[in-house]
């Protein structure tokens, strides 16, 4: 039996004003579903409501969540998509950047989370968490990033145990990406070769398959990347 496919709903999507997120924000919209963005530049979006906050400022995070929800009338998802990365051995990382990583990917993905749960166990909708490859397989001079994605998932995990039965969460586990996320690094620390990063419409296509299954099937976790990719397995 194919899946019957249902507008994805009203979905909060966390970096939406670039790469994955803004690839999620346009599969929503061209799924018939309604996106709201949360960014710290929203200069780009021109298809969704945005509202510009920085997610690792947990009590802009909860002002930005209830003014999304109040748009919509509720939400039935949210996808965590905002990310950043410090690349370099733990000694030449400053402390105030290394942890900025884990305010962002980790805790910003809590609060935003957290701020949207009443919304999500109302519908019985989904949290949808981006976590990495590198949040299943560590690597040296990445101790922020790798710290803070096996945090999502550790996070997502026992959120998932948590809340079962009344929402759906899932982690997103997606290898490297086409997009702009990886200009601010040294040479040293740029992909090669792009020809071997994912496109991002990929992924968000996956996580549409996900916000598509019907109340009682999960989608738990997924590994998406290109076929050539070599940071997985």
């Amino acid at each position: 039996m194919s899946l019957q496919l249902s507008s994805p709903g009203r979905v909060l999507v966390t970096g939406g004003g670039s790469g994955l997120g803004a690839a999620v924000v346009q599969a929503v919209t061209e799924a018939g579903g309604t996106a709201v963005v949360l960014d710290r530049d929203i200069s780009a979006v021109s298809s969704a409501k945005a509202i510009e906050v920085d997610v690792a400022d947990r009590a802009a995070v909860e002002a930005a969540v209830r003014e999304a929800a109040a748009s919509l009338d509720g939400l039935d998802a949210v996808v965590t998509a905002a990310g950043i990365d410090r690349c370099g051995r733990l000694e030449d990382v400053a402390a105030e950047e290394w942890e900025k990583v884990i305010g962002v990917n980790l805790l910003g993905t809590v609060s935003v989370i957290r701020a949207a749960l009443p919304y999500l166990l109302d519908s019985h909708g989904r949290a949808v968490t981006i976590a990495s490859s590198l949040g299943i397989k560590a690597v040296g001079d990445a101790t922020a990033y790798c710290a803070s994605k096996f945090g999502v998932v550790g996070f997502s995990r026992a959120l998932a145990a948590e809340t079962r039965g009344r929402m759906g969460v899932t982690t997103m586990i997606p290898s490297g990406m086409k997009t702009h996320f990886f200009d601010d690094r040294t040479e040293q620390y740029k992909p090669q070769d792009d020809s071997r990063l994912n496109d991002p419409l990929r992924v968000a296509e996956a996580i549409l398959f996900v916000l598509h299954q019907p109340r009682g099937c999960e989608v738990r976790e997924m590994v998406i990347c290109h076929e050539e990719e070599e940071s997985w397995p």
